[in-house]
């Protein structure tokens, strides 16, 4: 099924697929294609972005009700490049932070979620999503700081700029960067699927599928 998502001129989308869901890292297939994770607090609107970002409505399942991702689901990416056709594979890792989800299970999510980000051979980077409204949190911080420790590459990506007004849209852009040192932040819609191009180029960079010198946000 072709989904005709053209991004900068240069990379189309042709299709986009569910391959596997795991509750434990020994449970996922082995690695075929480079992996990046998407990580973020519950509600944060992980799963609406990959959506968006390859053009599904319904490729992840959504909910309004915080802390449904609970298991690691992995989705494979087929696009054509100016250097032919490639594959991604985009694992949508469970949201943490919910306080309402029973410790034992909140406990489960901890190991799960590091233990993907440290033995998983075909990572080559991790988007770290959080709500424009909200700023990083202290699990935001420590998620960065773990990804350092560990050596993947982490792309900031902050969502719901919409629900903001475009004059405060820069301010708290700005203050997150701020609050982060400095690092690169892409800002996101879900909505209009502003900020998509720019989450593509780095996500083709960091997974080696297009040179890092086009990748600019």
């Amino acid at each position: 099924m072709s989904l005709e998502g053209r991004y900068n001129g240069r990379m189309n989308v042709l299709d986009a697929e569910y391959i596997a869901g795991a509750t434990a890292i020994g449970q996922l297939p082995a690695p075929t294609f480079a992996e990046v994770a998407f990580a973020g607090r519950s509600n944060v609107g992980k799963s609406s972005l990959i959506n968006n970002l390859v053009n599904r409505k319904k490729l992840v399942r959504t909910s309004s009700a915080p802390g449904c991702t609970r298991a690691i689901n992995l989705f494979r990416v087929r696009l054509r490049t100016d250097s032919g056709e490639a594959h991604l594979d985009l694992v949508d890792l469970p949201g943490y932070g919910y306080a309402q989800r029973s410790k034992a299970e909140r406990n489960s999510w901890g190991p799960l979620i590091e233990g993907f980000l440290t033995e998983r051979p075909g990572l080559r980077g991790a988007i770290v999503i959080m709500d424009i409204r909200r700023g990083a949190q202290d699990d935001d911080i420590q998620l960065l700081e773990f990804l350092e420790s560990v050596d993947v590459t982490p792309i900031v990506v902050v969502t719901k700029i919409d629900k903001l007004p475009a004059s405060k849209r820069k301010l708290a852009v700005d203050k997150l960067r701020k609050q982060l040192g400095g690092a690169r932040v892409i800002p996101y819609s879900s909505v209009s699927g502003e900020g998509r191009d720019a989450l593509w180029k780095r996500l083709l960079a960091v997974s080696s599928i297009e040179r890092p010198d086009a990748a600019a946000p």
